[in-house]
């Protein structure tokens, strides 16, 4: 019997056709059996109260592995990457429906793009059907009313990102150290699997600071917790971090995304970055076991982060940390043009501090 062209699924009442349904987007491993393409979007459409609340009203880029994950399949993160298997898409996918909304966002770069601007569960569910498997969503939302909205996260994320040496049990350790901290400052954080090692807090905050201000928090933020724990560095160069946790205060950049709460991810056995609660996190061992087979079961009685919207907080507590903790600016990401008062963008083992000026500027021989 021949192989179907294309089925449908139902997603909030809204019928999505997927092409080549039966394609096997993950092969079985010894724990999960494989996965095909309709499974992935009826897994989305699963999700859907989880997966929304991440995504609605949020510019959002598709990480599209389109024939599936494979042992030696690469992700392209770049122009240099031209033969990679997987890709990002930022600009709205030629073809997409009436119902994918977008919305314009601008790069450092200075260049725009139509990005999605997810509004209902066809959304995802569509994505999909191209080839998605993670949503990557700015920390901000197009319709908060805030003018200039572009500008203004609506959320602080701590990514805790275990270095070569260290574990996830170590990034749970952390970020339970890390849970201390936003409690004595009066935040509350909601914290995810990464889908890999390591662990994400998610803290909303009032929309009313730039995102020049928000990695100045996380910066703060994490010198705080390096100031607390040995077990944690803000070291940007990887030949000073050592064993140690790292906090990637430049994921709070502008055009820096963290994979969504609810996105799969193009590992074996189809992990999910998956909401917890503080206690539950505690206790886990293996972040494999929430994958698209066990999450839609969780969900079922309710979605860990169902409040994370109820409160939205002041920043002030972080930006005090930033500003009484010594340390200063700290690199950014090297495609970004240089910043004021930026350290030089050299790998210290290579610097020759006569070639710098004390304002991180090349001296030009």
């Amino acid at each position: 019997m021949p192989k179907p062209a294309a089925a449908e699924v139902d997603a909030g009442g809204r019928a999505v056709r997927v092409s080549s349904p039966d394609r096997v987007i993950y092969e079985a491993t010894d724990r999960t059996p494989e996965v095909t393409k309709l499974m992935v979007a009826e897994y989305f459409a699963s999700v859907e109260d989880g997966l929304m609340r991440a995504l609605h009203d949020r510019p959002t880029a598709l990480e599209r592995w389109t024939s599936g994950v494979r042992e030696g399949m690469r992700l392209a993160t770049g122009p240099q990457d031209k033969d990679a298997d997987a890709f990002y898409q930022k600009r709205v996918p030629k073809g997409a429906p009436d119902y994918v909304e977008t919305v314009q966002v601008t790069f450092p770069s200075g260049r725009t793009a139509d990005e999605i601007c997810p509004t209902e569960i066809a959304v995802p569910v569509w994505c999909a059907h191209m080839g998605t498997l993670v949503f990557h969503p700015w920390p901000v939302r197009r319709a908060t009313g805030v003018d200039a909205w572009e500008d203004h996260p609506d959320e602080l994320r701590i990514d805790l990102d275990p270095q070569p040496g260290t574990s996830f049990a170590d990034a749970v350790r952390v970020a339970g150290v890390a849970r201390e901290l936003l409690e004595e400052l009066g935040l509350v954080g909601y914290p995810k699997t990464s889908g890999n090692r390591g662990v994400h807090i998610y803290v909303r905050i009032e929309p009313r600071w730039e995102f020049t201000d928000v990695r100045h928090a996380a910066i703060g933020f994490g010198r705080e917790l390096a100031r607390r724990d040995e077990g944690v560095t803000m070291a940007w160069w990887k030949e000073e971090r050592g064993e140690r946790i790292f906090v990637d205060f430049n994921q709070n950049n502008r055009d820096r995304t963290i994979a969504s709460a609810y996105s799969l991810r193009p590992l074996p056995g189809a992990p999910v970055s998956t909401p917890l609660t503080w206690e539950e996190l505690a206790g886990v061992t293996d972040p494999r076991a929430f994958n698209l087979f066990t999450v839609p079961d969780r969900v079922a009685d309710g979605d860990p982060w169902a409040s994370i919207d109820d409160t939205a907080y002041s920043l002030e507590p972080l930006l005090r940390l930033w500003e009484e903790l010594p340390g200063g600016e700290m690199s950014f990401p090297p495609d970004y043009p240089k910043m004021p008062g930026e350290p030089p963008r050299v790998q210290p083992s290579k610097k020759v501090a006569a070639h710098w000026d004390e304002e991180g500027n090349r001296i030009e021989s």
